[in-house]
C-alpha cells in the first residue's frame, strides 16, 4: 500500500492537464480584454461613418 502511495505522489500526468487549463483560461481572458478594448473605439467610428453615409443624398442629374 505504501508503494502505491509513493507512485501516486510521483505521477505528474494530471498536473500537466491543470497547467493547460490555466494557460487556456488566461489566453481566453486576455482575448476578451483585448476585444473589449478594441470594440469601443471602432464601434464609435463605424456608427459615425454609418450616420455620415446615411445623410448623403445622391442626385441622378438626368
Amino acid at each position: 500500500m505504501l508503494k502505491r502511495c509513493k507512485l501516486f505522489t510521483k505521477d505528474e500526468d494530471g498536473a500537466v492537464t491543470v497547467d493547460w487549463v490555466v494557460l487556456t483560461a488566461a489566453v481566453v481572458s486576455l482575448a476578451g480584454i483585448a476585444y473589449s478594448a478594441i470594440n469601443g473605439p471602432t464601434g464609435d467610428v463605424s456608427t459615425a461613418v454609418s450616420n455620415t453615409i446615411g445623410g448623403v443624398t445622391v442626385s441622378s442629374g438626368l
